[in-house]
């Protein structure tokens, strides 16, 4: 499998800081990613095979057939290779074989299952050896076969069908069925226009560090909400609609909390986004612009180093309720230039003040975290310049005119926000 060297052009890193970046960043990000998680599965297999761990040999079956898959299907290698839950698996095993702490799971074996679930994707002829782990069958990007009574199972893929074999036990691998007894899990599938996603709630590894992970229970109701998002996306921000849909490839369901949407990403897993179920489309669509701004930039972080080591200092976040590292300083402030774009352009859409409140509050909490960390001496000279870009596409907006209504609210709830903040943590830190 190859490997490439990945490097952002100058110009595109500016488009970034600037807050964007559009498709032709997101394609460049992504194919880095891509050879992120090829690395890391190729020393699963070495770092495997050099330490003499039991399933080192299972690891090289799973790397070879994957190889030899990838010259028949390259594109469903692809798929499979950029799976984010394979990624943060990969991550994870690696480190365990370096002495590190893993989790269940994550052991070299789990190469083969990789291999099974591209050879499947692929049509190819194949049968392999996979871990069972704690009952299940993981095969990634396709689905999860169990309760398995077995430590060990076989995966075929013969002439267009599949089977997981274990213990006296065939399970047939069918795309998008799930049978009353739940031994067939695929992921499901929300499409929209163009777009295609995963919803993946069934993976171990989909969002290992995400608390709260559930299973999406009502797959009609994500599918019309996600439609109406995605043609208010398209439609009316069609940057954000180009970024989503280069970059975006998961979305995991987290349960619902009691009062409006929750979501996350994680670096681990580029390409996946975490959220509830959205209650309408206008809420789904800010935070797939508010998420898709955070996977991009753990993805630049990857190549380009924009904060120096933590020195234990916290900083004062106007969007959460604990301080935070300089670094997740930048994130969010980062992912808030993505929503004060979108209520920015969402203002024009409506004659309702709430866009023009949004809009006015995440231009100024975010140009307020921008300015800390302009001054905080915990940039490198890239994340300066970085920061600089952001700062410069704020100072515009900020000259934009909002209602003095939609100001004053803006205002009256990040000093709630300051106050909640500093009765809870202490003076916020100058």
């Amino acid at each position: 499998m190859s490997i490439g060297y990945h490097r952002l052009p100058a110009e595109l890193f500016d488009a970034m800081a600037a807050g964007g970046g559009g498709p032709v960043a997101a394609e460049v990000l992504s194919r880095a990613q891509h050879s992120k998680h090829a690395l890391l599965l190729l020393g699963v297999v070495t770092t495997a095979e050099a330490c003499g761990h039991g399933q080192s040999a299972l690891a090289r079956r799973g790397y070879d057939l994957l190889a030899a898959v990838q010259g028949q299907d390259p594109a469903a290698v692809s798929s499979v290779i950029r799976h984010p839950s394979v990624g943060a698996w990969a991550r994870r095993t690696a480190a365990a074989l370096r002495g590190g702490s893993g989790m269940p799971g994550a052991t070299p074996g789990g190469l083969a299952a990789v291999a099974a679930a591209a050879a499947i994707r692929a049509g190819v002829p194949a049968e392999i050896e996979v871990p069972v782990h704690d009952g299940l069958v993981m095969l990634p990007s396709v689905g999860a076969a169990g309760p398995v009574d077995a430590e060990v199972a076989t995966v075929r893929s013969t002439g267009g069908r599949a089977e997981v074999a274990a213990a006296g036990q065939r399970i047939a691998i069918a795309d998008g069925y799930r049978d009353r007894a739940a031994r067939w899990r695929p992921l499901r599938v929300l499409r929209a226009g163009a777009i295609e996603l995963l919803v993946d709630d069934v993976d171990p590894f989909r969002m290992p560090a995400a608390p709260n992970l559930a299973t999406a229970a009502d797959s009609d109701l994500w599918s019309e909400v996600f439609a109406a998002a995605w043609a208010l996306l398209e439609q009316h921000h069609p940057a954000v609609a180009r970024e989503v849909a280069e970059i975006v490839t998961v979305i995991v369901p987290l349960a619902r909390p009691p009062h409006g949407l929750v979501s996350s990403s994680s670096p681990e897993t580029f390409g996946a986004i975490a959220l509830s179920e959205p209650a309408d489309a206008c809420t789904l669509a800010s935070t797939l612009a508010h998420e898709v701004q955070h996977v991009k930039l753990s993805a630049l972080l990857d190549m380009v180093q924009l904060t120096r080591p933590d020195d234990g200092r916290r900083y004062y976040a106007p969007w959460r309720d604990d301080p935070r590292p300089v670094s997740g300083l930048l994130q969010g402030a980062y992912a808030y230039v993505g929503v004060s774009g979108f209520w920015r352009r969402q203002r024009e859409l409506s004659d309702q003040l709430e866009p023009q409140v949004e809009f006015a509050r995440w231009r100024e909490a975010a140009a307020l975290a921008a300015g800390v960390l302009e001054s905080s001496g915990r940039l490198t000279p890239a994340g300066e310049d970085f920061v600089r870009g952001m700062s410069a596409t704020l100072r515009a907006w900020r000259a934009e005119p909002v209602p003095g209504a939609a100001s004053q609210r803006a205002s009256e709830e990040s000093s709630r926000h300051k106050t909640r903040w500093e009765t809870r943590n202490g003076p916020i830190p100058v």
